[in-house]
């Protein structure tokens, strides 16, 4: 019934998307496995993709060739730029989107893919063959075979819904878990564990007092994720914000008794980060008043989302305190928020290459390794993607470094440190942020994708040289070109006091005796690019030659070059620890000398590296001495 497939992607969110587009755009014939077609790419959350440090990896996905940041350009309905008022390195994209049409377009961009197929049914089981993945069996018997498989599950594997006192299985509301598949991994010898995670009731918009609320427009000229040609939003959705207050804590904590999480009934952790409305209440009993953000969920609908009140408590304790919120006195509930429990796999059982190691050419993305949010899951979609594609074709994995991009950090803490709760990215996880900044991820990861393709030969099933991985190749060599020309330019141009000391200071900033170059007015804190182009015509006809994006980017490189070369400089000597190989096999016990449980953690995790070792927690500087003495360095 079925020809024998490259890749079976089991799961069609955002992991299981961007898996599919990625082994597919290097060659692999996919099929794409999914309980519903009809949901493919939902956003069982929030209608947002990106914010702090999600922005970034939705950034890197783009660069690397996924297609999220294409897929939020043209569904969304309000662009934000996070912390302006912050160093760039912290400045983060986000974007709210039309749901229903992100997953449109998703289904249309998936369906146009001459390399993709779909089956719609539920997966019991993989096929595993002298350790290694073979495909996929169904809930219908069927058999598919395949020459690697990944899981990108979500919460769907055992998944157990809470409202109060009341539990069902399911995956998302309205769809059954899937079964079968943690027993099996369980029986050939993985760990595995629950986590929770958790949603807002929805409301309906029209019965809301938004002149109550305090208004959040988006910006103004909105940006874009893609560094492709997709289009900036024209005309933007407002979102609005409102508080709890005591009242609404009092009513909420009523329902306390029934709460499913405070009653033991929910085993599983939840996300620290993104806690529920009684988690926050009890956690921060000192404060009066929490955020909410009102967030519509599209052009063609009255649905919103209430961004800040996720709860599991009983739907007339949720509906009850809703009315009591400034601007919600006359809501009307479309459904009750609820928690869910699922199945994960610890991610130490995983290759950084997001194969796993008991099972050859079988590979886990997404919730199933225990992270939350859709930016997260999309890009271990993409790394699991690609390096299934190379696997089967003999080809070394494509793995990210630190210092390359946050994907790359995302993935190295999850092999080395493990999670017990649902891990969420932050800028604060990434020892080098000035180096992956969102405005440069063309640049740092366009040209390793362009090698991905370049070494299967075609991208998308098209020639190499006329793919659109190659457009975009070139589109960075044209961006860095620019780049050195305008920094270029600022060292060169001399100005004199006349023309700038009465600028200066309005800006109160000193005035110049002598000629002096531009790039040294440029480096002063408080004053930009735009400032010099509205007092110098010159400059200002300069930079009329070149996009924005290009003389934002020669500008950072200008004001924080002494931060750059220092962070590179700690990138080159952590490198020397990356260069130093362990063999696949190695035995850590053997080595008497280092600690026991850096021998323990050692032999979990399977470094590939020194440098990957020296990030295992509980592995000391001097056991790193002792390997490196042992690797005879």
């Amino acid at each position: 019934m079925f020809p024998k497939y490259d890749v079976i992607v089991v799961g069609a969110g955002h992991a299981g998307c961007e898996a599919a587009v990625a082994a597919a755009n290097l060659g692999s014939k996919v099929m794409l496995v999914t309980m519903n077609m009809q949901t493919i790419a939902q956003m069982s959350c929030n209608p947002a993709m990106g914010g702090v440090a999600k922005g970034q990896i939705v950034r890197e996905i783009d660069a690397l060739g996924g297609y999220s940041g294409i897929v939020t350009d043209h569904t969304a309905v309000q662009f934000r730029m996070l912390n302006r008022s912050k160093g760039p390195a912290m400045w983060s994209p986000r974007a709210q989107s039309d749901r229903m049409q992100f997953a449109a377009k998703w289904r249309q961009m998936l369906e146009a893919h001459p390399n993709v197929d779909f089956w719609q049914e539920m997966v019991s089981g993989i096929i595993v063959k002298d350790g290694r993945a073979c495909g996929v069996r169904t809930s219908m018997g069927l058999e598919i075979e395949s020459k690697a498989v990944v899981l990108t599950n979500g919460t769907f594997l055992n998944g157990l819904i809470h409202i109060g006192e009341k539990q069902f299985g399911g995956g998302r509301a309205g769809e059954r878990a899937a079964k079968g598949i943690t027993e099996q991994l369980i029986e050939l010898g993985f760990e595995s564990g629950r986590m929770k995670t958790g949603t807002p009731p929805r409301l309906d918009g029209r019965s809301l007092d938004y002149s109550k609320m305090e208004i959040q427009e988006g910006d103004s000229p909105a940006g874009k994720f893609s560094y492709t040609d997709t289009p900036k939003i024209e005309k933007q959705l407002p979102c609005h914000i409102t508080y709890t207050s005591p009242e609404v804590h009092e009513i909420l904590k009523e329902g306390f008794e029934k709460s499913p999480m405070f009653q033991g009934r929910i085993q599983g952790l939840g996300p620290r980060y993104c806690p529920s409305i009684e988690d926050k209440i009890n956690r921060f009993a000192e404060r009066e008043r929490h955020q909410l953000f009102v967030e519509p969920e599209g052009w063609d609908t009255c649905e919103i989302y209430v961004n800040g009140f996720s709860s599991s408590l009983p739907e007339d304790v949720q509906y009850k305190a809703l009315r009591k919120i400034e601007g919600f006195e006359n809501a009307k509930m479309f459904r009750p928020g609820y928690a869910i429990e699922y199945d994960y796999f610890p991610p130490h059982q995983l290759k950084l290459s997001l194969e796993t190691h008991l099972v050859k050419n079988l590979f886990f993305a997404g919730q199933i390794n225990g992270t939350t949010g859709y930016e997260e899951a999309g890009c271990q979609g993409l790394m699991a993607g690609y390096n299934a594609h190379l696997a089967i074709n003999g080809q070394e994995p494509f793995i990210l470094k630190r210092s390359e991009a946050y994907i790359g950090v995302l993935i190295d803490d999850l092999v080395n440190k493990g999670t017990e709760e649902p891990y969420r990215m932050f800028t604060s996880r990434a020892e080098y942020r000035i180096l992956l900044r969102q405005d440069n991820s063309d640049i740092r990861l366009t040209p390793l994708a362009y090698q991905l393709a370049a070494d299967s030969g075609q991208w998308a099933g098209t020639a190499i040289e006329n793919s659109e991985i190659a457009q975009r190749m070139e589109r960075v060599r044209t961006k860095e070109a620019a780049s050195q020309e305008v920094e270029k330019f600022f060292l060169d141009y001399s100005i004199s006091p006349e023309m700038i000391n009465g600028f200066l200071e309005s800006k109160e900033s000193s005035p110049i005796r002598q000629q002096v170059k531009l790039h040294g007015i440029l480096l002063r804190p408080h004053i930009d690019m735009n400032d010099l182009r509205q007092v110098l015509p010159e400059v200002e006809e300069f930079c009329s030659k070149y996009d924005e994006e290009f003389l934002n980017d020669a500008e950072i490189r200008m004001k924080y070059e002494g931060y750059i070369r220092k962070e590179q400089e700690m990138v080159d000597k952590m490198n020397r620890l990356e260069e130093v190989r362990i063999l696949e096999n190695f035995d850590f016990h053997k080595l008497g000398a280092i600690s026991k449980e850096a021998r323990e953690k050692l032999s979990k995790v399977k470094p590939r590296t020194i440098g990957q070792a020296s990030r295992i927690s509980g592995v000391t500087p001097a056991d790193v001495s002792v390997l490196l003495v042992h690797m005879g360095r």
